[in-house]
Parts: C-alpha cells; structure tokens; sequence
C-alpha cells in the first residue's frame, strides 16, 4: 500500500515511535527512524521486513538538528511523505515544584518539534499533493490529570496544532491528525508502574492494575501494534478525507 513511500518517525528506536515505524514498515514504506538509546536493533528489525531504513539522531528540543533531520531523509530518500511526530518526555510534579527547565523541555520535545517537523515537511507534500501527518498526541491531549502540567500542556497542544495543519491543508491531498493513546506500556509508562509499586509496597503486576484502574475501563493496556495499525488507517486511501481528528486509543479513558 505504501510502497515507494518514506516514513520519518520521531522517538522511534522504541515504544510507541518504534511500533509505528514497523506498521508502515510492513505496508511497503521506506523508514527514517529517529531517537536515543539501542539504534541498531530497530534497525535490524526494520530492515527484516524488506524496506530500506535510515537514522537520524537529532535532538528533538534544537530547532537546527531538526532541520538537520528533515534535510538527510529528504536526501536519502527522496522526500518525506509521512511524518510521524512522536516524540515525546514527561516529568509528574505540582505545578509550584515543577522545575522549570523541565517545563521548558517538555513543550520543546512534545509540542516544538511537531511544529518545526511540520512546517518543514509540508512544502514537499504539498507540491506532490499527498502527505501524512500524524501526530502522538495523548489522552492527555484530550483530558488532565495532576501532577503532570507540562506534558498535559503539550499534549493540548499538539491537538490544536494538528487541527489547524488539518485546515489549512484541506482543499490539498496532505491530511493532519492525532493519535491520543490511552496507557501504553512503554519505557516512559514502566517508570510510573515502577515508582507506584516502590511507593505502595507492590508487586509489579500490582502496580500496573493500580495504574489502569486509575483511568481506563478496559483494564488492559493499548499495544504500539494497534498504534501502527491506526496510523497505517490514516495513510490509506480510507483516511483521504480524515482530517484533524484526535483519535483517542484509550480503553475508554475519555468516554468517562
């Protein structure tokens, strides 16, 4: 479906970014991966599944390494035609403890740099007249919760940025929209799983059923295969006329 075209993933070398790439990566689209940590795993991962893969290691909070990122995909592949903004930090603290480099980080990696991304990527999509946006918002882009301004902030803020990409790009074949996962077991979810277990004296197992009571009726957590698959919907010719949607992956999270 998606042969001959590129995805750029950002934060994709685990999690939910990773996910992503491997469900475009399976309908036939080239892969720009993205983010720290273990890179020649993905790789290798992506590479299995019969399309070519690059990488880019960008720092997602600097405006020039972004550009730097969009520049070498253009180069090695042509152009991007899918851009996945996922990217993304948290810190869980009230708002008058909340370190304000902390503050500043999150807006620049969660909300930042989808904007940067987008505008860099849109002049390409535009004169092709086809183009995916897809941006990792969250739950949290859709509802609070305390303790977690910045990333709630952000969040917010990623959805009305998709939704204003989405409109001024609707008359064009570049379509815009969000993905608001509810919890997702990712490295940046254990952390909390673990922090809950440390605090109240449980098991791991203990903790994470804690942690879904809290919020999502399913009691299960989304996957980053169904993630994938949401995105793979976006870029399909069922997803032409999808556009500035915020779709929330949440167990019933937001139906509450």
């Amino acid at each position: 479906m998606l042969q001959g075209k590129t995805a750029l993933v950002t934060g994709s070398t685990s999690g939910i970014g990773l996910g992503i790439a491997k469900s475009l990566a399976k309908q036939g689209a080239n892969i720009v991966l993205n983010g720290f940590g273990d890179v020649e795993g993905p790789k290798a991962e992506i590479a299995t599944l019969g399309v070519k893969v690059a990488y880019h290691g960008a720092d997602m909070s600097k405006a020039h390494e972004i550009e730097a990122m969009m520049k070498f995909a253009a180069d090695t592949f042509g152009r991007v035609d899918i851009l996945v903004n996922n990217a993304g930090i948290q810190h869980v603290a009230k708002i008058e403890d909340f370190p304000v480099e902390r503050w500043d980080a999150i807006i620049a990696i969660n909300l930042t740099s989808a904007f940067h991304a987008t505008r860099l990527a849109l002049p390409a999509m535009k004169a092709a007249n086809w183009g995916r946006i897809i941006n990792v918002a969250s739950t949290h882009g859709l509802v609070g919760s305390a303790e977690k301004s910045a990333y709630v902030a952000s969040k917010h803020g990623v959805v009305g940025l998709t939704k204003v990409t989405a409109l001024e790009n609707a008359t064009t074949g570049v379509t815009c929209n969000a993905i608001c996962p509810g919890w997702v077991l990712t490295p940046l979810v254990q952390k909390q799983v673990d922090a809950k277990a440390a605090a109240m004296g449980l098991s791991n197992e203990e903790a994470k059923k804690v942690l879904l009571l809290e919020k999502e009726p399913s009691m299960q957590f989304t996957t980053p295969e169904e993630l994938g698959e949401l995105a793979v919907f976006f870029c399909s010719a069922a997803g032409n006329n999808v556009r500035g949607v915020a779709w929330n992956m949440d167990g019933g999270w937001t139906a509450q």
